[in-house]
């Protein structure tokens, strides 16, 4: 452990930001540690407690507290087995060398981070091509089922990534809700911004400070006042929206949803239906990012989903799309 140090800022660094110049004068300090320390006042500047952001004068004088030497963590890299590259082999569902469409289970997430070590995107490196490694150009939810694209090249990724942003990607969900909503169709607008507090990434409508938010839905069957099958298509890609715009907006939260309120209803006690969220990525329709030409997916709906359509007498092989244009 080192000794606590006083740094004198030069002529250089005058005006400069207090984490910016620790960053520069003191590299072996990380930068989480570094904002603890400043909050805590342990780093000060002329014995003052300061701010990341407070500008420094040439002559102050920073005080640096002892660091502890913490050996540095190797990450171990992850080695691949044969049953590794049969699985993520298993979930493609097309690939053309520039681009490449999943069919992500439920369970499994999108990226890694946060604690998330079983994730999609940690098995990009068994489907390198040319030195290419895919990267992901949107998400889906941990517990939702269905279609992910990734690409290989910059520019295929670079210009998918423009595409969903630009809204250009028909984007079709199934989900079987508790409840049925009032309207056949219609369309959804409620901004949507994060809860805070103690559940964990809980969105919320919020109409002066959410993020625009728009869904397109489509009631396509019903049991009773019990559930419903409904189509969704997402226009903008807030973090569970269609989850939070089906339970608030509609009334009807997605079953299986226990974060919005989606748990069975008594009508549906005795229906042999998946302990899983019921929604799925079923179809993504969109411009190929490098060829002339239209493409189309379609993931077909999981084994366990496919029993909980037929218990509520839902069509798990639905073909049309209800977004379509009337001829």
């Amino acid at each position: 452990m080192s000794d606590v140090r006083h740094i004198t800022v030069g002529p250089e660094d005058d005006g400069q930001r207090l984490d910016r110049w620790l960053k520069k004068c003191v590299p072996e300090l990380p930068y989480g540690l570094a904002q603890k320390l400043i909050r805590k006042g342990a780093i000060r500047v002329d014995e003052i407690k300061s701010k990341m952001d407070t500008r420094l004068i040439a002559g102050q004088k920073v005080r640096i507290p002892p660091i502890e030497d913490k050996p540095e963590r190797v990450k171990k890299e992850r080695v691949f087995t044969e049953n590794d590259q049969a699985y993520i082999r298993s979930l493609v569902i097309y690939d053309d060398g520039d681009i490449i469409a999943f069919n992500k289970p439920a369970g499994l997430a999108s990226q890694g981070g946060g604690g998330v070590e079983h994730h999609i995107d940690a098995y990009f490196p068994l489907l390198m091509k040319n030195d290419m490694i895919p990267r992901l150009i949107h998400r889906l939810d941990r517990d939702t089922s269905g279609i992910l694209l990734a690409a290989r090249s910059a520019e295929a990724v670079r210009r998918l990534g423009k595409s969903f942003k630009n809204r250009e990607v028909r984007k079709i969900y199934w989900a079987v809700t508790v409840g049925v909503p009032e309207r056949n169709a219609g369309t959804i607008k409620a901004p949507l911004i994060k809860a805070g507090g103690p559940i964990k990434d809980k969105m919320v409508i919020d109409d002066d400070e959410g993020k625009y938010a728009e869904t397109d839905f489509v009631l396509l069957d019903k049991l009773g006042t019990a559930a419903a099958f409904i189509a969704f298509w997402p226009r903008t890609g807030r973090t569970h929206q269609i989850r939070v715009h089906a339970s608030d907006v509609l009334g009807c939260p997605v079953l299986g949803d226990g974060k919005y309120g989606g748990f069975i209803c008594e009508e549906l006690e005795d229906v042999a239906i998946a302990k899983r969220l019921h929604l799925h990525a079923r179809r993504l329709i969109l411009q190929h990012p490098l060829e002339d030409k239209m493409l189309d997916f379609s993931a077909p709906l999981p084994e366990e989903l496919k029993k909980s359509w037929r218990e509520l007498g839902f069509d798990p092989g639905f073909k049309d799309d209800p977004f379509a244009d009337p001829q």
